[in-house]
């Protein structure tokens, strides 16, 4: 061959390697450029800062952001810092509208606090006489669009309250005070909380005390209608997540069934699974499902794993010992009002005519109905842990605290 022709030859191999070469490391320079801003917690809290007023708590790489307005709720959390996974999942169409909109304002937030019962003879979602329907129900205003006070803050810890006024279906008034303490919790709060170290991996975690104070002249009894203390936590969905919740054993004639799906209508068991003593669900937010635990079942743990993301959320309550009337929210006249659920999970999902709120999945607790005499108070205490980082890690944890390995989670459906 010509020594012209070999020359220009390598020449164009040589060119054209080093192109491709060159373009690979510009492709891979992109991609890794390529972040999803809205999953950041530093995005998410400056987002939520040009449309209301924001109380942030810090510890370290730690850190949750409050929303006083919102009736104090936790609006999400980070355990990396600014940059590092928004764990709450957040309505951001309906926040930056501006706008109120009907029935409820869902702004999303991964810790809640609401009251119950929702349905019912002695609901305080429905005025007295209304049929229990969708048009008919409306969330209380403070509950929904009345803010809370601050008391007081620290870096770590903020103590909000607010007084109230309320009727409930039947008629029975109530006056009375709540009061809501959320503070971050140090590594070596969260080792004693579950007694294992969590050494080597990033975490958030915050502890609330949510307590309320009959301030009327009045006791509340049974036969006139009770309250009680709703914690609810929305986050982000993926069908790479499943919540985990482990039970307790028993008759289930002494204690009830093992779980109960008929909220929305029993769910598929390629969505609900019951293997021994645990329940498995999924928190894809692609099919709308509620589930609920009975009072003497539940243990006051609940969990979610996402595969994908690596992290484990766990939500522990204090469950009080050897109480079973928890109120009932079904939406209808009930014969028995006090047979409610202690922990209950949602998993979101379109509606009948295409619509959807989210998606998101949520992870709930309750406290026993509150039969308090007057100046008598009630507290509910839970905890919320985020847990990021390393499998085998994350493992020991979960066979700790939830009984089961990372493995049979992943492996339930």
């Amino acid at each position: 061959m010509n020594p012209i022709k070999i020359l220009l030859i390598a020449s164009m191999m040589v060119t054209s390697c080093s192109g491709s070469h060159q373009s690979k490391k510009i492709n891979l320079k992109e991609n890794a450029m390529t972040i999803d801003s809205t999953k950041q917690y530093g995005f998410n809290r400056d987002f939520l800062k040009k449309h209301t007023s924001i109380l942030e708590l810090k510890n370290a790489s730690s850190a949750l952001t409050l929303v006083p307005a919102w009736q104090a709720r936790v609006m999400t959390s980070t355990a990396e810092g600014d940059s590092g996974y928004s764990f709450g999942w957040i309505n951001r169409e309906l926040i930056a509208s501006g706008k109120l909109v009907s029935h409820i304002n869902p702004y999303g937030g991964e810790e809640r606090l609401w009251l119950g019962p929702e349905g019912g003879q002695f609901s305080i979602f429905f005025n007295k006489g209304k049929s229990f329907i969708y048009d008919n129900w409306q969330t209380p205003a403070f509950l929904d669009t009345n803010p809370f006070q601050l008391i007081s803050s620290t870096d770590s810890s903020a103590l909000f309250g607010n007084d109230i006024e309320t009727e409930n279906y039947s008629g029975t008034s109530f006056k009375f005070r709540i009061e809501r303490e959320v503070t971050l919790l140090t590594e070596n709060e969260v080792t004693r909380l579950i007694s294992i170290d969590v050494k080597g991996l990033k975490f958030v975690a915050y502890r609330s005390d949510n307590k309320i104070i009959n301030k009327s002249d009045n006791e509340w009894k049974k036969e006139t209608g009770l309250l009680s203390i709703w914690m609810l936590g929305m986050f982000n969905p993926s069908p790479a997540i499943i919540i985990t919740i482990p039970i307790n054993t028993g008759d289930e004639k002494l204690v009830g069934p093992k779980v109960n799906d008929t909220y929305f209508g029993k769910i598929s068991d390629d969505r609900l699974k019951v293997k021994g003593n645990h329940i498995f669900f999924k928190a894809d937010g692609k099919s709308r499902g509620k589930i609920g635990i009975p009072p003497l079942r539940a243990t006051g743990i609940m969990g979610s794993y996402d595969s994908d993301n690596k992290i484990l959320t766990l939500l522990i309550c204090r469950m009080a010992e050897g109480k079973k009337d928890y109120v009932n929210s079904s939406w209808q006249i009930q014969e028995n009002p006090f047979s409610g659920d202690a922990l209950n999970s949602y998993n979101d999902g379109p509606l009948e005519n295409g619509s959807q709120m989210g998606p998101f999945y949520e992870l709930e607790t309750s406290s026993p109905a509150a039969d308090l005499k007057p100046g008598e108070s009630l507290s509910h205490i839970q905890f919320t842990l985020h847990l990021k980082g390393d499998t085998g890690e994350l493992d020991k944890v979960s066979r700790k605290v939830l009984g089961v390995s990372l493995e049979e989670i992943g492996s339930a459906f």
